[in-house]
């Protein structure tokens, strides 16, 4: 009985330490996560393609700011490839965490080009890496999402109805389900009642 209620009491005592657990990017700070917002809140970002380049825009919270060095530009899908980031002037700053940096405030956008090998055959991903700062003093980690240039935001975040594979995946699971009926029924005769 005495360990059911020690390893109940560490049960309890581990799941306290859990719920105060800091996210990820409060790690280490001293301040409260209400003093600051989350990630992708501070730096929300998107992309398009136009022509031959994609466009990845950052719209930045006010009182937040992007470093310029750390911004990058990958490929994710198959068969493409993303070239050098084109990145305008930003203002220089300098900061405890960093030192003297350009940095990006309120919104900045940013060209590469790109190529693609298959004939856009797959939906285009892109990985793009940044990192910022809050000017009350929280600098994030790195930070890198998945990004789909030809895809709209808002389909992304929240579709309003499935995606196209969504519904052929409950189609084809639900003609899975009664194809397993039909044969697990095979061989047994139906019996009605006598009318």
């Amino acid at each position: 009985m005495k360990n059911a209620a020690s390893a109940l009491l560490l049960a309890t005592v581990a799941l306290a330490g859990i719920a105060q657990a800091k996210p990820w990017w409060m790690r280490g700070s001293d301040a409260n996560e209400t003093d600051f917002l989350p990630p992708n809140v501070a730096f929300r970002a998107g992309a398009r393609i136009e022509g031959s380049a994609v466009k990845v825009r950052w719209v930045i919270a006010d009182g937040y700011y992007l470093y310029k060095s750390k911004i990058e530009i990958a490929a994710e899908s198959p068969d493409l490839t993303v070239g050098a980031p084109d990145l305008p002037a930003g203002t220089t700053k300098t900061d405890q965490f960093m030192g003297t940096q350009e940095i990006y405030t309120q919104q900045v956008e940013v060209t590469a080009p790109y190529t693609r090998a298959d004939a856009g055959a797959h939906p285009m991903q892109i990985k793009v890496t940044y990192q910022g700062c809050a000017e009350a003093g929280l600098c994030y980690p790195p930070i890198t999402r998945v990004l789909f240039p030809g895809i709209p935001t808002e389909q992304i975040v929240a579709p309003s109805t499935p995606f196209r594979w969504e519904r052929i995946a409950m189609i084809g699971g639900l003609l899975a389900f009664l194809l397993a009926g039909l044969v697990l029924r095979r061989g047994r005769k139906l019996e009605l009642p006598a009318a």
